[in-house]
Parts: C-alpha cells; sequence; structure tokens
C-alpha cells in the first residue's frame, strides 16, 4: 500500500512528531509512505519520503480569511502534487485546513481519503457555518482515526458518524525509549545536577497555551535547595521561563526539545509534568514520561484524563494551581517508594499500548479498508491523462 500524506505547517510539535512516527512504522512494516510538507526535517532519519509543498499556514482564526481566498490556487497546488505521487491508495490529511481542502479535490485525483485526528476539534468548528463545512468535509473521509478516546468523543459529538471513527493511538519506539541508568548519569553529570537531587521534569513547546510557567512557581514554592527544574523544549515563552525561573538559581535548567536522547534527558527525572494546552490529544510527552518510568502530573485534564492512571500519576485540581502542583511534587519528593511504584505502572501500561508494530498494523488495516481505485498519471505531449485502475 502506498500511503501520501500532506503536513504543511509553520511550527513542528507533537502531532507533527506523531504523525511520522506513524509513517515511518508503516514503511518498516512494507508500506510506501510519502509526506508532502514544507518543512523538509520533518522525516529526517526515517523511511519516509519527503516531497517540498507549501500550502500556507494552518487554518486558524488569524489565517482563515487569506487561505480563504487563495483556496483555489492551493487547491491546484495539492492536485498536481498528489498527481506526480500517483499511483497511490490513500490520501492522509491530518490538519483542518489539509481536510477541508481534500473535500474538494476531484475522486480521480484522492478516491480514498482519510483523516488522522491528534487532538479535540477546535472550538470554532463545533457550532455555526464552520461545523457545517467541517461535517460536509468528513463526507469525503473513508475514515477517521482519533488519537485518543477524548479526541473521538470530540469528533463525533460535532456529528461526524460514530462508525467512522477509531482510536489509534500514538506509534512509539517502545523498545527504544526505557529508562535507562547510564542516560540519567549522562545528563545529570552534563547540567550539574547532584545524584542525590530531586528533578522535575518538563518536556514541553514553550507556547502561551501551555501554563510552564505554573511548573516554575510550585518548583520555587517548594524552597528546596535538593530540588531541581528541567524544561525541555523551544518555542516563544522561553524567555519569560527563564525570567521567572531566576529565582532557582542553578536549580533550573532549560534544553532544546529533546531528539535522540528523549529517553535519557526524562530518565534523569524522577517526577514528569506535563502542562496542557486547551485542546490535548494524547500529549507524546506524556507517554515519553511513561515509557520512561517516571510518574506522570498533570496540570490540568485536557488530553490526559484517560492517559495518567490513579496508581500511576496525579491530576492536578484546580486547573493550573501553583499550591496544588507544589503539593503533589512535595508528596513525590519525600516518598520514594511512591515514585517507583508510579513509574512501574505507567511504563507497563505504555509499552503495552504503544508498541510500534501493533499500532501501526492497526493503521494499516484501517487505511485500507475497502481501497477504492488507484490513480495513475501519464504523460502525453504537454498534458497528462488521468487513468482510473482497480486495485
Amino acid at each position: 500500500m502506498k500511503v501520501v500524506s500532506v503536513m504543511t505547517t509553520h511550527a513542528a510539535g507533537g502531532a507533527e512528531f506523531a504523525s511520522i512516527e506513524m509513517l515511518d512504522a508503516l514503511a518498516e512494516d512494507g508500506h510506501e509512505t510519502v509526506v508532502l510538507t514544507n518543512r523538509p526535517d520533518l522525516g529526517r532519519g526515517t523511511r519516509v519520503t519527503v516531497r517540498s509543498v507549501d500550502l500556507g499556514p494552518k487554518l486558524s482564526v488569524r489565517s482563515w480569511r487569506a487561505l480563504v481566498l487563495k483556496a483555489p490556487k492551493i487547491v491546484l497546488e495539492l492536485r498536481e502534487a498528489l498527481r506526480r505521487e500517483a499511483p497511490f491508495d490513500v490520501l492522509l490529511v491530518h490538519y483542518k485546513k489539509e481536510q477541508l481542502l481534500a473535500a474538494l479535490l476531484p475522486r480521480r485525483v484522492a478516491p480514498r481519503i482519510v483523516w488522522a485526528e491528534w487532538g479535540p476539534v477546535p472550538y470554532p468548528l463545533r457550532r455555526g457555518l464552520p461545523r457545517l463545512l467541517y461535517l460536509a468535509a468528513a463526507r469525503r473521509a473513508a475514515a477517521v482515526l482519533a488519537i485518543s478516546e477524548g479526541t473521538r468523543q470530540s469528533v463525533t459529538d460535532v456529528g461526524v458518524p460514530a462508525e467512522k471513527v477509531t482510536v489509534v493511538p500514538n506509534v512509539m519506539r517502545t523498545d527504544e525509549l526505557g529508562f535507562t541508568a547510564a542516560g540519567r548519569a549522562r545528563v545529570r553529570l552534563g547540567l550539574g545536577i547532584p545524584d542525590d537531587a530531586f528533578v522535575v521534569g518538563c518536556v514541553s513547546r514553550f507556547h502561551p497555551k501551555k501554563r510552564n510557567d505554573v511548573v516554575v512557581d510550585a518548583v520555587a514554592a517548594l524552597d528546596d535547595p535538593r530540588v531541581h527544574l528541567l524544561l525541555a523544549g523551544d518555542g516563544e515563552t522561553e524567555f519569560d521561563l527563564r525570567a521567572r525561573g531566576r529565582v532557582l538559581g542553578e536549580r533550573l535548567h532549560i534544553v532544546p526539545t529533546p531528539g535522540d536522547d528523549v529517553a535519557d534527558v526524562l530518565s534523569a527525572t524522577d517526577v514528569s509534568v506535563f502542562c496542557p494546552s486547551p485542546t490535548e490529544g494524547a500529549p507524546r510527552a506524556v507517554i515519553l514520561a511513561m515509557l520512561a518510568g517516571r510518574a506522570c502530573v498533570s496540570t490540568g485534564r485536557e488530553g490526559v484524563h484517560d492517559l495518567i492512571p490513579q496508581d500511576g500519576g496525579r491530576i492536578c485540581s484546580p486547573e493550573n494551581d501553583v499550591e496544588a502542583l507544589r503539593g503533589v511534587l512535595a508528596e513525590y519528593r519525600d516518598d520514594l517508594d511512591l515514585r517507583e511504584r508510579h513509574g512501574a505502572r505507567v511504563a507497563a501500561i505504555a509499552h503495552e499500548t504503544y508498541e510500534r508494530r501493533a499500532v501501526a498494523r492497526r493503521a494499516a488495516a484501517l487505511l485500507g479498508q475497502d481501497r477504492g481505485p488507484l490513480v495513475t498519471t501519464r504523460a502525453t505531449g504537454s498534458n497528462n491523462t488521468e487513468e482510473v485502475h482497480g486495485g
């Protein structure tokens, strides 16, 4: 099976990494995967073939007017890019812009369209004309892969038929992402963190919607020289976080978004904190921490209420409350047995749920169900003639 995926964005985040992991796992299982994107770095180090295409920014409150004006041109560019990839079995689209645009493609260009939903339906698309447009586009989708039960419920609540929507969890390299004592020692030594320090970790995009400031303030409120904070990420709020964390002095450590060393970085921590945005799917940062055997704490329920078990972590209430988080961190700091029990529990769940090959095969079955005809493009002089073949 050949899967062509479309992802154009000006900022890569968890959904981008998750989608590439899925495509790479499909390729490892013998399928051909291609991603059309304006970010050639997305496929680096994977089996995914990357083709260049730029369809503009993601759909948002700020960008929708410009995208509407450019829609005819963008659709033509998308059609040409897909013709160059023919023949293929399925077009996999991830973002709302591409989902809406794909509905405008002739069936001879994209006979089978599948959506991947990486989080709840955005609030502006849940009512009025935007909701009707979303549902109209969803009629072209043969299937919808929802990253979590919460996401699935959000999609069906808007009105997409439930039989179309199936939960397919994140694809993870479970055999490569476990706890590593050597990695823990290496990262701590490199950052100057003592062996006996209690380290609070937070892997996140530094964005205003992610309340990472709550973690900084909660660690500061502990007022304990043994407690260090390790923030791993990139984004526009980094300067503010550094300024806020000056009170921690040398106990604040900010490093770039981890890549291949993510298991080492998380192994260097003792508990992992996640600060959800208002619309989260199944955050990879939490799953990565689970695989590394770290007890998981979230400052809110969004995206994690069915991810973090009671015997593997804590979800703070009230949401984004410094004192609530401070109390949870103090509990883990003072109880090594609790940390170890919760870490072992979430590691077992994560290894069972997100194993790469099993999830990839589940996704492949949904992508390929009742495949429509393959599309090929044959050059005839200066014109292209499309042929449709049964597949």
